[in-house]
């Protein structure tokens, strides 16, 4: 309604900015060992990829900046947050791990964002959003439509259905069941990975 225009950042190295609370402790690499002290570990002040730690150290950092810079999280969605200035002024900014994705009723608002984060953090600036977790992302001058065409194509392709035929329904009307087909036992994982897939797909095609 408004026209807003949805845009992204992607963080570089997300994990490797949280500073984390636990104590934890890590032999020393190999080539960096300290001679005479071959039995000696370090203590980890920042996370590290791999540790289990690692997400919740990057969220508490970007959390606690993000609130000394004025924001205001939402209380429904712990990733979404808002700042306001005067009456008019406002930008809406998401986290997703290490995608940011961001837009704003106000030009300054939106450059002085954009100069903090690039001096706290270094990022990438992706410019206007066209994908996002596996969805595609049209933006049009009134409307903001998502889409899942390249995910349900690999679908197509990962399953051997790229030239089956298109169906009304999803299983013949006229169909009798039995109990045993002769058709043999089925492919389980197979069954519970199409099933996951089609759910996720979903998101943009709750018709199926």
């Amino acid at each position: 309604k408004k026209g807003w225009k949805l845009f992204q950042l992607d963080v570089k190295s997300a994990f490797l900015n949280g500073v984390l609370q636990e104590e934890v402790y890590v032999n020393q690499p190999e080539g960096f060992v300290i001679k005479g002290k071959e039995d000696k570990v370090y203590r980890l002040h920042k996370a590290l990829y791999g540790l289990k730690q690692a997400p919740r150290a990057w969220y508490g950092e970007i959390d606690s900046y993000f609130t000394q810079c004025g924001f205001v999280k939402s209380l429904s969605e712990a990733t979404l947050y808002t700042k306001v200035r005067g009456d008019k002024e406002i930008l809406i900014v998401s986290i997703y791990v290490d995608d940011i994705v961001y837009t704003w009723s106000s030009q300054a608002l939106l450059a002085e964002f954009k100069e903090d984060m690039m001096a706290k953090y270094e990022m990438t600036d992706l410019g206007l959003l066209h994908h996002f977790l596996g969805m595609g992302v049209v933006q049009t001058e009134s409307s903001i439509f998502l889409h899942q065409k390249k995910y349900a194509s690999t679908l197509l392709s990962k399953f051997g259905l790229t030239e089956c035929k298109s169906v009304t329904t999803p299983l013949v009307a006229t169909e009798k069941l039995a109990k045993d087909d002769g058709s043999g036992a089925a492919n389980e994982e197979q069954y519970r990975s199409i099933v996951g897939s089609l759910l996720y797909l979903t998101a943009t095609r709750p018709d199926i």
